[in-house]
């Protein structure tokens, strides 16, 4: 019996024991093959992560020279709020952009925006500011170690005496609004961005045909590939009424396309989409230090996430031609004073498509010349205190913008209207990116 007994419980307990084991090997296997599969998707990932972090270039440079000027620029008045400096450059010396012309060693800035994000984070406004405006430049530090001397001229023009560090502290210098980062990003950067999303869709009243800009569209809706959209967005001569104003209504329209692209389900959901995305959006982009990973970045844009495409707008600084030369630009006061007024105080910015005989962006092209009215405390008509148009009145409208912006007594917005009339918002002449560019 227990011979017999024996062995059968010998066997079964024999048996147990195999199973145990087999599972524990099968498990350790499994957990080991789960194992490298995890190191290799961490190392997938990794890889990425690196490549898309090395394809940014910090501005070094830019940051020790604004550090220089740091006790002269604006002091930023909401926390949260960031105002960050957009600069195209239209250097031929990158790959793939000699086609665009000669490269002459130089590089201007061929569009610049001030993106202002509000503090909390419920709406963007993109700023165009004019290449050909004329401004008060700074001494500024050349790219061989000398300096230049403050001089009275077109806007672009900073970029190419002293790089981004000259023209971020023309804008602070002309705003008196704080850049707290800025990007600088080239033709090829452009075209690749365009390209990662499949094209960009706008619509044409008329066909396109410019050779300069290398451009031959149909008229009607019209998909863009990143060749096409860098004509589009550059074109001046043939599309529209010839102006830079013109032009840029154009871009702002077209980046309003783009960021709904972008944003839709079909790229940010899909990492097959996503991927080539970053990677253009990343290469030939030179940003300040603290943007220059994808860390930096991402802790910028994902409160930027959330805000609906209606309150993502577009819209150029208030412009005239420059008084002494039709192909130049200045300032159209006391609109232009407005908008920095409220940019820097983060207060609310309204667009509009078309606005009524009077408003703010209702911009006569030639103002002519007065002489500008100084004033000390509150002034008693705003409108009266702007009516100049020429350099004087230009310096002065730079003055009474810190004067609201600093030690001011009263409100903003009373301070821009007659005595004692609250006034409403002004509203401003652009589109938002929920605009349908074909509607």
């Amino acid at each position: 019996m227990t011979d017999s007994a024996g062995p059968g419980a010998g066997a079964s307990a024999t048996g147990t024991g195999l199973a145990r084991r087999r599972r524990r090997l099968w498990l350790r296997n499994t957990s080991l093959g789960l194992g490298v599969f995890v190191l290799a998707a961490s190392g997938t990932g990794w890889a990425v992560y690196e490549k898309l972090n090395g394809n940014i270039t910090a501005d070094d440079d830019a940051a020790a020279e604004l550090a220089r000027y740091e006790k002269e620029r604006p002091t930023a008045l909401v926390r949260g709020a960031q105002n960050i400096l957009l600069i195209g450059s239209d250097s031929r010396s990158g790959k793939g952009n000699r086609k665009y012309g000669r490269d002459s060693g130089t590089e201007r800035s061929d569009t610049t925006i001030l993106l202002h994000l509000a503090a909390n984070r419920h709406s963007a406004t993109a700023v165009s500011l004019p290449r050909d405006l004329m401004v008060h430049l700074p001494d500024c530090r050349r790219p061989d170690g000398t300096r230049s001397g403050p001089v009275f001229a077109a806007f672009n023009s900073a970029f190419e005496v002293g790089g981004s560090a000259c023209t971020i502290r023309t804008v602070e210098k002309l705003t008196n609004i704080r850049v707290d980062h800025h990007m600088v990003v080239d033709f090829h950067g452009f075209k690749d961005m365009v390209d990662a999303v499949d094209g960009v869709q706008v619509c044409l009243k008329q066909p396109i045909d410019d050779k300069d800009a290398k451009l031959r569209l149909p008229a009607g809706e019209v998909t863009l590939n990143g060749e096409q959209a860098l004509g589009y967005v550059r074109a001046r001569k043939s599309i529209g009424n010839g102006s830079d104003t013109d032009r840029m209504d154009r871009q702002q329209r077209f980046l309003g396309a783009l960021v709904n692209k972008v944003r839709s389900n079909d790229v940010l959901l899909n990492p097959a989409k996503l991927y080539p995305v970053l990677d253009a959006a990343t290469s030939s982009l030179t940003t300040d230090p603290a943007l220059a990973s994808l860390r930096g970045l991402y802790q910028l844009v994902r409160g930027m996430r959330d805000i609906p495409v209606e309150q993502v707008q577009f819209l150029t600084v208030p412009r005239a031609s420059y008084a002494y030369n039709a192909n130049r630009d200045q300032l159209v006061e006391p609109e232009a004073a407005q908008l920095f007024a409220r940019l820097r105080s983060d207060t609310p910015v309204a667009v509009t498509k078309s606005l009524s005989k009077g408003s703010p962006a209702d911009v006569p092209e030639d103002p002519g010349v007065k002489s500008g009215n100084t004033a000390k405390g509150r002034p008693k008509s705003a409108r009266n205190s702007f009516e100049g148009r020429g350099e004087g009145a230009y310096e002065f409208a730079f003055d009474y913008v810190e004067q609201l912006t600093g030690d001011v007594k009263w409100p903003v917005e009373q301070a821009l209207s007659p005595a004692g009339t609250p006034p409403p918002a002004p509203t401003f002449r652009g589109n938002t990116a929920a605009e349908d560019a074909c509607g």
